[in-house]
């Protein structure tokens, strides 16, 4: 088991998902993860953390009062120890802050932005919540990547930002072997990748740019069929990867996400 105390600023650290009907995301992740669930009461409004195997792996919330229209998403968090630097680093680099740096009592600050592709993400400074407290465990997450159709511009901005060092793979990958392929791992310094970015095709019509988030399973297959039997959606797979076994899942609300098995 792959338990974190902490992580390095750049990380994916935190994962969470924006449900209008809440009931039915615990349900839907109880069956598909066997998570369980703490609700941190009407001070954080009620905010739940979800666990598994009594470890802390991922947020759920019901939506903010006036946005209870907008589609479900799941966020990504990056792990950043100077939220201000980040911040200004974001702007500086052609983001824009949604959210400006703001404490959440006794547990962090945290800070919400866009990249100049559209893609809209977190980053979180420690104070007692340090991130998810296993990573690439079953039904913990284990990988993000973001995806976009500006790949210069989104690898300048990210590298920009926490100094990943970005190698790129190009090459086709589809059934018929013809769709091009172009990805950039992302790295801190001489260490295994930590997350990617992935040009999106014209097989990506009408989706804008985002992070997605991968989460382990011990059976991409068994867990699709849960995802089915528990009122969500496989929208694409299971297939397979160089790196295991995926297939990318909608969950009840419409929050999308991605399941793999190495």
């Amino acid at each position: 088991m792959v338990e974190r105390t902490g992580y390095i600023d750049g990380e994916p650290c935190w994962a969470d998902v924006v449900a209008a009907d809440l009931p039915a995301a615990r349900h839907f992740y109880e069956a598909l993860f066997g998570w369980t669930y703490v609700d941190t009461g009407a001070e954080f409004g009620h905010y739940v953390m979800c666990l598994k195997d009594g470890r802390i792996v991922a947020g759920m919330s019901p939506p903010m009062p006036g946005s209870e229209q907008l589609p479900a998403a799941w966020s990504l968090y990056l792990m950043s120890h100077d939220l201000p630097g980040t911040a200004h680093r974001i702007e500086e680099h052609g983001g824009k802050l949604l959210v400006a740096p703001m404490d959440i009592p006794d547990n962090g600050r945290m800070l919400f932005a866009m990249d100049p592709s559209g893609a809209t993400f977190g980053a979180w400074e420690p104070g007692r919540h340090t991130g998810s407290q296993l990573f690439d465990e079953n039904g913990a997450m284990c990988w993000a990547e973001v995806n976009t159709r500006e790949p210069t511009v989104t690898d300048f901005f990210y590298h920009g930002l926490f100094g990943y060092r970005q190698t790129r793979i190009a090459g086709t990958v589809s059934d018929s072997g013809d769709q091009p392929f172009d990805y950039s791992a992302w790295s801190l310094g001489d260490a295994d990748p930590v997350a990617g970015r992935l040009t999106m095709t014209s097989a990506w019509d009408g989706v804008p740019a985002h992070w997605t988030v991968y989460f382990a399973t011990d059976d991409t297959d068994a867990a699709a069929q849960r995802v089915v039997a528990a009122g969500g959606r496989v929208q694409h797979g299971p297939f397979d990867s160089p790196h295991g076994r995926l297939a990318v899942i909608e969950d009840p609300n419409g929050g999308v996400f991605t399941i793999i098995s190495r």
